[in-house]
């Protein structure tokens, strides 16, 4: 079974002598239900009351007699035919979002039940009409990281040789091979134990992992128009599609602005695509970079503009897959696609350590992917280069400008070094910007 880094963030809130409902959020197939049931309550608790919204509609009845956790658990109790012991159990509400009186009740039992250990989670969180903020401990799921990645390939020594941030030559390759895999294979929990735990043959790996793609992309598209209805649906689709489409057309160059026009007849503003855009957001299938113009300040939201972003897919193989890049392809890294490939990856690294949203630069011709604020509160430029060139002129002209403390520069090459002021670590090191 898959092991998650998210674990330890519920185990924490486990050790907590009061605690909110635990509401684990993240786009459709991530493996929220699996690390709730499976590996989090499965190995914490003495048993886990899993209550499936989407599969059983009725549970709804519930909450009939109103949202008081205390009759909400003895109804639990009857429909389940069980004893819930509030100390040494799990209360697990999967699909939250397709009833609403569920999604109500976690404030109650916020106040009124704070020992008990109730968890929820849903893929349409960010849909719902009404939500009890500040009543619930929200955590995201995002797709396997690349830790994750190494943690699935089990390989313990690479895996300590990654976050040791060995400068091994043969830990580069072993790494720099794994990161062409999941350029490819990506971190949706079906296509990495596809890779890993699938068919011994690299054709008929690569044949399902392009299988369980395929599948993805349909599931998200009937979510479309489960959840937006039709009209709505056609234009988020459009959009989810055209996403692709405009990183690839990034070739030899940073990831451009995400461009409005062209996307679906007849609209060419912002304010006309706003919602499909927010749509995609809030159900976590698509991220956004703010590129800021000028002197970067804090905060750096507020010189970001709301209409002024890049948009990048949540998960890298998915965006390999509707691009139609094979393995092979992804093992060849020509320099067509190899550029915003790596910048998505390194925006979903990103994301899957909590950064978000994210943040670039641009001055005229000049542009850098990432600017960072880092522990001491300085912001940090951040260049990222695919191959080992390590020439950069955006990356001079920013250091020029505005003289930073330090700047970084994520590249295919394999040595931590440090050139000047700039720093520069392998690309899969990416996960350590957290850290600086």
């Amino acid at each position: 079974m898959l092991q998650r880094l998210r674990s330890r963030d519920l185990l924490e809130w486990k050790q907590r002598l009061r605690r909110k409902p635990l509401l684990l959020d993240g786009a459709r197939q991530v493996g929220k239900t699996v690390l709730l049931e499976r590996i989090f309550g499965a190995n914490e608790f003495r048993r886990v009351h899993t209550l499936d919204f989407r599969k059983e509609p009725t549970l709804a009845e519930l909450f009939e007699d109103g949202l008081d956790p205390r009759r909400a658990v003895a109804n639990i109790e009857l429909r389940l035919d069980t004893a819930v012991d509030l100390q040494r159990d799990l209360i697990f509400f999967d699909e939250i979002g397709e009833c609403q009186p569920a999604v109500d009740s976690l404030k109650y039992f916020a106040e009124a039940l704070p020992q008990a250990f109730v968890c929820a989670s849903g893929s349409n969180i960010g849909l719902l009409d009404s939500f009890p903020v500040g009543r619930v401990d929200q955590v995201e799921l995002s797709p396997l990281c690349f830790e994750e990645f190494v943690m699935a390939a089990d390989e313990p020594r690479l895996l300590a040789a990654l976050r040791e941030r060995s400068g091994s030559q043969i830990a580069h390759r072993k790494l720099w091979s794994l990161l062409l895999d999941y350029y490819f294979v990506g971190g949706m929990p079906e296509a990495v134990q596809s890779w890993f735990g699938g068919p011994r043959g690299m054709h008929e790996r690569v044949s399902q992992v392009q299988r369980t793609h395929s599948n993805l992309v349909a599931g998200f598209e009937r979510d479309f128009g489960k959840y937006a209805g039709r009209l709505h649906a056609q234009h988020i689709a459009a959009v989810f599609a055209d996403i692709p489409r405009q990183l690839a057309n990034s070739q030899d160059s940073s990831v451009r602005r995400f461009r409005f026009a062209g996307v679906i007849d007849r609209k060419r503003r912002y304010q006309e695509l706003r919602g499909p855009i927010d749509w995609l957001e809030a159900a976590r299938l698509v991220r956004k970079c703010y590129p800021l113009v000028g002197k970067p300040h804090v905060p750096l939201m507020a010189q970001a503009r709301r209409n002024m972003f890049k948009l990048y897919l949540f998960d890298v193989g998915l965006l390999s897959h509707m691009l139609g890049l094979t393995f092979s392809d992804q093992r060849a890294q020509k320099a067509g696609y190899k550029g915003f490939i790596a910048e998505n990856f390194v925006q979903t690294e990103m994301n899957a350590r909590g950064l978000y949203p994210t943040f670039g630069w641009e001055q005229g011709h000049a542009e850098l992917e990432f600017i960072h604020r880092d522990h001491a509160g300085e912001i940090v430029p951040i260049e990222v280069k695919s191959g080992s060139r390590t020439r950069a002129r955006s990356l001079r002209s920013y250091l020029e400008r505005y003289k930073p403390q330090r700047a970084l520069k994520l590249y295919g090459g394999q040595q931590l070094q440090q050139s000047d002021q700039v720093e520069m670590w392998p690309l899969y090191h990416a996960q350590f910007l957290t850290e600086l």
